[in-house]
């Protein structure tokens, strides 16, 4: 589609950064890409009648197909239509904005700060969607796919979907002490100890000798919440772990060293 060719376009105009091409459908890669920067797509509610000062984002539908437009200003104009898209009396059918997912979390991945190693004291699993998890001495890491006996290594988590970051789950124990949360209610696959979580994203780290590499923070939300407790969401924002992909196969046992890579 037009739209998916041409969101790299806009993304590397409002960014003013490289931007990666799509793997797969270009508005569900950006919108992971994004998040791995502290970034997201919002949806404008009415982007026919939005006027914005700054860059945003439009699809604009001309001869049966949407086309990426970058608007600017107040009122809006086109920035960018490589197509010509509203020049030949197209529509604006969709628009985004791109923002701060946390105003207060500077953009791109942390920079490192010491823990960047520790060990596992966990392995947990569930068969499939909001099934409790079940804690193992160890699992088959399967690259690409996630844990033997998980319920994401088929594709049946509540958030499985193609992308970035549905593989693995991680969380530090010392956070769960801290919010008196159990393992098994913070429905994360690899418990940690010793290490800064949050500074693997975007980088690649060793579980024993099973590769991965940080995709983005996972934070809490609504369904962790009504799956555990009540509250729980607040004193875990930015402390929620991990998400992570697989890059090699092997397992993963409790007491393997958690490494960052050099």
């Amino acid at each position: 589609m037009p739209l998916d060719s041409e969101l790299r376009a806009c993304l590397a105009l409002i960014l003013d950064d490289d931007v990666p091409p799509a793997d797969g459908e270009a508005l569900a890669f950006y919108g992971q890409w994004l998040a791995e920067r502290n970034l997201g797509l919002v949806p404008v509610r009415e982007p026919a009648a939005f006027s914005w000062p700054g860059h945003w984002l439009a699809a604009v539908r001309v001869d049966g197909g949407d086309h990426a437009v970058v608007m600017f200003g107040s009122p809006s104009g086109p920035l960018l239509d490589d197509a010509g898209a509203l020049a030949r009396g197209g529509t604006i059918e969709r628009g985004w904005v791109v923002a701060h997912l946390d105003v207060h979390l500077p953009i791109g991945p942390p920079v490192p700060n010491g823990r960047l190693s520790g060990s596992v004291l966990g392995v947990l699993v569930a068969p499939h969607a909001e099934a409790p998890m079940v804690r193992v001495g160890d699992a088959q890491a399967i690259a690409g796919r996630g844990l033997e006996g998980d319920r994401y290594v088929d594709g049946r988590g509540t958030f499985s979907k193609p992308g970035r970051g549905y593989q693995l789950t991680l969380v530090e124990d010392e956070v769960l002490t801290d919010v008196g949360l159990p393992w098994e209610q913070a429905r994360r696959n690899i418990v940690t100890r010793g290490i800064d979580l949050n500074q693997l994203v975007g980088r690649r780290f060793t579980i024993g000798a099973v590769v991965c590499i940080g995709r983005r923070l996972a934070e809490p939300c609504s369904h962790l919440e009504r799956l555990s407790r009540p509250g729980i969401l607040r004193p875990l924002v930015h402390r929620g772990g991990l998400r992570a992909d697989i890059l090699t196969s092997g397992a993963i046992a409790v007491g393997d060293h958690v490494t960052a890579a050099s």
